[in-house]
């Protein structure tokens, strides 16, 4: 039960699956949307240039009409004029087709804004599967269309019904009336008409819209298990993250080992610290080459040994460059005085060795400034 839950697309989509929705073109949508802006545009541009429009259609319609003797003996001069009169025509209906293209355009913005997406200029022969496109009726979604289409029609039908009930009256009173008054009686009935469509397709658009937000959440909700699986992805997966630390620690310990024959001397805490330091020309003070613990510090003293360094107890100072100093790094002025002591030894011991003589004593009580101290906890 427990991996079927996990399998449920019960959990709201992430930011990064919404992001991924945009990139393939995937955004809520409503044709109803622009269908009522368009509406609502073509309205306003009426109401303002409507009787500037109708006056230069009317002169257009006018002089097209108008009989030229000269237009009759040319057919060209006619086709001329036809092209002219079309000419007017468009420029005078310009600002309309600006405004209704201007309206389309906006419209995405009241879900959201315009979204580009190269991937969904890409082919795709699914989409004009046939099987898959049965599929898409019979669905859940596919009747909900059908539904909301049902309800539009029905609204707007009970709309335009209501409108010729009502003004009934007015419709056949037109008969009687002269050209001009009928022309006057038939804007107001189109505006009177227009304006209850519109009132209409507020209503839809009022339910569409949530409608659609709703439907696009929905349809990208995710199981556990992705939202799992998308955090593997955008952190890691723990595993794989767990065997690069372990790989990086490898190497950089035989990187640190590798270094242990370079190093001077080893000050060691018998077993349990290790820490190779070098001191050489050039250097503004020794720098640890190699430190180590249990196991480490003692491979650290057996590649010590092997290369015949020396190798100097003073747990006091062993445990403190343990903690308080990083490989590769030079030790602390407040540690000069200390490694100074060993690094003595260790001149020392190194004429010894060439020249012969009484044989130096490694130093036993070396001092180690009191905010260094590290308690050993086999002490």
């Amino acid at each position: 039960m427990a991996e079927e839950s996990d399998l449920e697309r019960t959990e709201p989509a992430s930011a990064r699956r919404l992001e991924q929705a945009r990139e393939e073109g995937q955004v809520p949508r409503s044709r109803e949307v622009g269908a009522f802006l368009v509406l609502i545009v073509a309205a306003a541009a009426f109401w303002l240039l409507g009787p500037w429009m109708v006056q230069r259609l009317a002169e257009i319609f006018r002089r097209g009409l108008r009989v030229d003797a000269d237009l009759a003996r040319e057919p060209l001069l006619m086709l001329v004029r036809l092209a002219d009169s079309s000419i007017d025509a468009l420029l005078t209906l310009a600002p309309l087709f600006a405004a209704l293209v201007a309206a389309a355009l906006l419209s995405p913005f009241f879900l959201g804004s315009w979204n580009f997406s190269p991937q969904a200029l890409q082919p795709d022969l699914s989409r004009v599967n046939p099987l898959k496109g049965l599929a898409r009726l019979v669905s859940w979604s596919g009747l909900a269309e059908l539904l909301k289409a049902v309800a539009k029609a029905s609204l707007l039908g009970g709309v335009a019904a209501w409108i010729l009930w009502s003004e009934r009256g007015d419709l056949f009173a037109m008969f009687a009336q002269s050209i001009p008054v009928g022309l006057s009686s038939t804007g107001h009935l189109l505006s009177f008409s227009f304006l209850a469509i519109v009132a209409a397709m507020l209503l839809i658009v009022a339910v569409d819209v949530p409608f659609q937000i709703w439907q696009y959440h929905d349809k990208l909700k995710m199981s556990r298990q992705e939202l799992k699986q998308e955090g593997k992805e955008l952190e890691g997966n723990p595993e794989i993250k767990g065997r690069i630390r372990q790989l990086q620690r490898e190497a950089a310990r035989k990187r640190m080992m590798a270094a242990v024959p370079a190093a001077d001397v080893i000050v060691t805490n018998p077993g349990h610290y290790a820490v190779a330091l070098a001191y050489k020309s050039g250097m503004q003070a020794p720098k640890v080459l190699a430190k180590g613990l249990g196991e480490i510090a003692l491979k650290i003293r057996q590649l010590g040994a092997e290369s015949d360094i020396p190798i100097v107890e003073a747990a006091p100072l062993a445990r403190a460059l343990y903690r308080h100093v990083e490989l590769d790094q030079e030790i602390p002025s407040t540690l000069y005085a200390a490694v100074a002591e060993v690094l003595a030894y260790i001149y020392q011991l190194s004429n010894w060795r060439q020249s012969g003589g009484e044989q130096p004593l490694p130093p036993r009580a070396i001092t180690v400034p009191d905010e260094l101290l590290v308690e050993d906890a086999d002490d």
